[in-house]
């Protein structure tokens, strides 16, 4: 049965589901719950990508910090500033201030900085800047900050040993809890296809999250950058999950099921994989959410996590208006305001 207590066993075998015609009904109970519990706004994020240094050498990332042939660029205060006034002027309710694991941001500068977005813009503020000591977690939620995204990749703890090296064992989960003992909004994400994760695992991952109950949580394709070490792993081992649109829209549907009122992003890697109606069909299969760009366009392309990423040369208002215009085919609407998650509607 496809109901938001479904066994792991159930969810695995959804995964795994190639019948077009159990397909259709996992995409039309995910869309049913989905207008039934977050209706039919799609919440705009405007993402400002401040930095791309980072300290970690996770295998799948092209911002690791092993990484010698990647410019790198931290934004100044004022450019971090302009990009929030741009977000307020196209309407958008959020901010969304993501940036590698980049010890060069001073916490005090980013609090102070917290501070003038609720004052000067009166936005909501979503971070994405990696893990931190909860001091720092406290400083920023204190000064104002609503939400905290920190994927977990994987709650397996082999593989995330595999995929994460030199990361301190647990040390993501524990910061969630942390992030949800402060108060934030949390939330988390995984990657579909990332090589070695298995059925088993990912459906894990997905029962994970209606256990922790998190407000926002991304999930898109896998996509190889040239420059790291997962590139090169043969993916054709037994029981590997394909990085592939329909595998990623399945996990989007299950999470919108198990998780009925949380935020799910039509994520920007979707629409790279599929640059005609990518970020469409998981509006279609359970997501609320877009994060249109509002990062420099000199910064965006070094922003690069995956090569090739959509949108990364429109400017801002480009992107808005083709998202709100891409959002209006669907009959949906575009939502006002921050979007916050609305609990026990369903």
């Amino acid at each position: 049965m496809l109901t938001r207590f479904m066994t792991l066993e159930t969810i695995e075998a959804w995964l795994r589901e190639t019948n077009p015609e159990r397909l259709e009904l996992l995409w039309q109970t995910a869309d049913k719950v989905r207008k039934q519990t977050v209706g039919d706004e799609v919440y705009f994020r405007g993402l400002i990508e401040l930095s791309n240094y980072c300290s970690r050498n996770c295998l799948y990332c092209g911002l690791r910090g092993e990484r010698k042939n990647l410019e790198r660029y931290r934004m100044t205060v004022g450019e971090i500033k302009a990009c929030v006034l741009e977000a307020k002027v196209l309407g958008y309710g959020t901010v969304v201030l993501q940036s590698g694991e980049d010890p060069g941001l001073d916490p005090e500068v980013m609090a102070d900085l917290i501070r003038w977005i609720k004052r000067e813009a009166g936005l909501a503020i979503t971070l994405s800047l990696g893990e931190r000591s909860e001091a720092v977690f406290r400083l920023w939620k204190q000064a104002g900050a609503d939400r905290y995204l920190l994927r977990i990749e994987t709650t397996d703890d082999a593989f995330m040993q595999v995929i994460h090296p030199g990361e301190p064992h647990g040390s993501r989960k524990a910061n969630i809890d942390r992030l949800f003992a402060l108060g934030y909004e949390v939330g988390s994400g995984v990657m579909v296809g990332i090589p070695g994760q298995t059925y088993g695992i990912l459906a894990k991952d997905l029962l994970w999250f209606r256990e922790r109950d998190f407000d926002m949580i991304g999930i898109g394709p896998h996509l190889a950058h040239p420059d790291t070490p997962l590139a090169k792993v043969n993916t054709n081992q037994p029981d590997q999950v394909p990085n592939t649109e329909v595998v990623t829209h399945k996990a989007v549907a299950l999470t919108r099921i198990l998780c009925p009122e949380a935020n799910l992003p039509a994520t920007t890697a979707l629409a790279t994989v599929n640059r005609e109606d990518g970020r469409e069909m998981a509006l279609k299969r359970g997501a609320n959410v877009v994060m249109p760009n509002v990062t420099p366009t000199k910064y965006r392309k070094l922003y690069e996590i995956y090569p090739s990423k959509a949108c990364i040369d429109e400017t801002a208002d480009m992107c808005k208006n083709c998202l709100g215009g891409r959002i209006l085919s669907l009959d949906r609407k575009v939502g006002k305001g921050p979007g916050a998650r609305q609990r026990n509607k369903y």
